[in-house]
């Protein structure tokens, strides 16, 4: 992937004040030939994020939460891909979701797969419906501001919140490229390239001020600053939800899109998304 000078290797003379931590470079082919993040060796604080946003973000790092998840899987053994990851900028997050909605969403409606009973709900096995509408709603506060609160809600009790949360700093210049930046490999039985996924979720920075909180080994947590307030909204997003993760809803009760954009997407502030890898365990 495209990017700028890493800082990661200069943190030490940086100027920033840490916890005692750990720079990652373990991948799945081996040590990369520089760091692809930092992480706190103790759990998060709720003055970490905050903290670090202001004071990385002028050397071009971002704050993230890290988890260890059920398994106590930190990020040296999160089977990381760099090398096989492309540039979020090069794909056109409406091309990618069509193509995972044709890929993926493929199952017949009633089948109890992603069915569901209202018929103005998208349905596996129609064509892919288009992007959702961006909200008609102001944004109530500065989508960065809503993601440190997310953070610090997580940080308020780290030690048991999916195994616990540990701050972490990537560099990256926005917060949809952090997967790609490390080159992140939790969706990878639903997508190889995980740059493509963060071209939808650039797209979602746009449409809903989204921003990526927390990374585990196959899980992803997002704040979200301007959520559907209708269930119109809502449900046109939940299609988007489905082709960009479709274990939400195949691998959750009730395996219903309805329900899922009721209970998940509208007017939620925060967005989980869980990619199934027993093949990578």
């Amino acid at each position: 992937m495209a990017t700028l000078p890493n800082p990661l290797p200069d943190l030490a003379s940086s100027g920033l004040v840490l916890p005692p931590g750990s720079l990652v470079d373990a991948t799945l082919d081996g040590p990369w030939h520089e760091p692809l993040l930092w992480y706190a060796d103790g759990p998060a604080t709720p003055r970490d994020w905050p903290d670090l946003r202001e004071a990385g973000r002028r050397l071009g790092l971002l704050p993230l939460l890290v988890t260890g998840g059920r398994r106590d899987q930190w990020p040296e053994d999160w089977d990381l891909c760099p090398d096989d990851t492309s540039y979020p900028g090069d794909h056109d997050a409406e091309e990618v979701l069509a193509g995972y909605w044709t890929d993926y969403a493929d199952d017949e409606p009633g089948d109890g797969t992603a069915g569901g009973s209202d018929e103005d709900t998208p349905r596996p096995g129609s064509s892919w419906p288009g992007l959702a509408p961006v909200p008609d709603r102001e944004a109530p506060e500065d989508p960065d501001t809503a993601a440190a609160g997310l953070a610090g809600v997580i940080a308020a009790d780290a030690d048991a919140w999916l195994g616990g949360a540990r701050i972490a700093l990537v560099p990256a210049r926005r917060s949809a490229d952090i997967p790609a930046a490390i080159g992140w490999s939790g969706p990878m039985n639903h997508e190889n390239d995980v740059a493509r996924l963060c071209a939808v979720l650039r797209s979602w920075e746009d449409r809903f001020d989204a921003r990526v909180v927390v990374l585990g080994f196959d899980t992803m947590t997002v704040s979200v600053g301007r959520p559907p307030a209708t269930i119109e909204e809502a449900r046109a997003l939940a299609a988007e939800h489905y082709a960009f993760c479709p274990d939400n809803i195949d691998q959750a009760p009730p395996h219903d899109l309805d329900a899922y954009a009721e209970k998940a997407v509208l007017n939620q502030e925060a967005w989980s998304f869980w990619w199934e890898s027993a093949t990578r365990s």
